[in-house]
């Protein structure tokens, strides 16, 4: 059976460099190799395939006598580049083989760091705007106060593991056509540790932590808005055997306001006016974060109409000097339940405007003020 280009086994161009060979290489080995694909019969076939195009394309003397001669090279005796001898420790492609056996195989677990926690914390719409501080109640492993987080029980200490003497990990070395290949794993005894708590502390059973509910008082600071994330560092699950404890996030939710809206720092509110307010213009008092204002609406103001009140929004987040805009929109009301009197009255405006309809120069507002007024 002829064997296929080597370059092809590899998927890249002849002129590929060795950065890229190597790239290739761990890719499709990682794919194939037998211990991945238990369940292919010619798992380890392909997986012998790729590794002998390697051998020979990350070798520049090979390379260069393939490219010349392709897999029947004289120099070899006739019997070209077939034989992948390997007859080499295989420890040599270790990074590749950390990646089948969990990452980072051969190397001891030290004390893991605390894993983080998340707390989603509501707050009411001025208390975003102001800040509080609040407290809040949390689950979570802290350090067990007994054993100082060691999990040897008071008056003792952790051995060095029997099992693998302290490297935390076995190795187990097994002869294949590929050659001699070393596999590391993490040590069953110690979980990679590298020791073995003969005594065992009895408030945690050896873990080191113990699960406790805490009191934690959270500084809001004024501005925040929903999503935003606070971060209390050392305050999440306590860390393996005196490791740092992981960080506590706080999310933000905003509860609605019945009258204001925000969108950025700026607030937007509503205020009804009535008809006779929008036509002949007044003062209303509009509410704020920070109290009552006063807006002049002058004389006939349509539906809609924008005001500003400059730096009545909400403070910008980390500077609580500078804030945002609030927008009054002006609603005008339409009369929905008249008197006969307000009746006759409304009529008559109408006659009167229909008797100066021909006046192109006066606006709407202006013969509603002067209806009214009785110009």
């Amino acid at each position: 059976m002829s064997k296929r280009d080597y370059y092809e086994v590899l998927g890249v161009s002849k002129s590929a460099s060795p950065d890229e060979i190597k790239k290739a290489y761990r890719g499709l080995a990682r794919r194939l190799h037998p211990d991945v694909n238990k369940e292919d019969p010619q798992a380890e076939d392909k997986f012998k395939e790729v590794s002998e195009a390697y051998e020979v394309l990350s070798d520049q003397t090979k390379r260069s006598q393939y490219d010349q001669f392709g897999h029947q090279d004289p120099t070899m005796g006739g019997q070209g580049f077939g034989g992948f001898q390997g007859g080499g420790d295989f420890n040599g492609f270790g990074d590749i083989f950390d990646m089948f056996f969990g990452g980072g195989g051969g190397r001891q677990r030290g004390p893991q760091r605390g894993a983080d926690l998340e707390y989603t914390l509501a707050v009411e719409f001025k208390e975003a705007a102001f800040g509080l501080k609040k407290e809040i109640e949390i689950p979570r492993t802290e350090t067990c106060d007994v054993c100082s987080g060691t999990g040897a029980k008071p008056g003792t200490k952790a051995e060095t593991c029997a099992t693998c003497k302290g490297a935390g990990v076995q190795e187990f070395v097994t002869n294949t056509p590929l050659g001699r290949m070393v596999n590391r794993r993490t040590c069953p005894t110690c979980q990679g540790t590298g020791r073995k708590i003969t005594s065992p502390c009895t408030a945690c059973r050896g873990t080191g932590a113990v699960r406790k509910r805490r009191k934690i008082e959270v500084n809001v600071p004024p501005g925040v808005d929903t999503g935003v994330r606070l971060r209390i560092s050392g305050a999440g699950e306590a860390g393996d055997h005196g490791a740092p404890a992981g960080d506590l996030y706080i999310v933000i939710r905003v509860n609605r306001h019945e009258f204001f809206e925000r969108e950025g720092n700026d607030i937007y509110c509503e205020i009804p006016v009535t008809f006779v307010q929008a036509a002949l213009g007044d003062e209303i008092t509009v509410p704020t974060l920070y109290g009552r204002e006063t807006i002049r609406i002058p004389e006939g103001t349509q539906t809609g109409t924008m005001f500003h009140l400059r730096g009545k929004g909400m403070p910008r987040l980390g500077n609580g000097v500078s804030k945002g805009d609030q927008h009054v929109k002006v609603v005008v009301q339409t009369p929905s339940r008249l008197t006969d009197k307000q009746r006759e009255l409304f009529r008559e405006l109408s006659r009167e405007f229909g008797e100066e309809s021909h006046e192109q120069s006066r606006t709407f507002f202006e013969k509603v003020k002067s209806a009214l007024l009785g110009n």
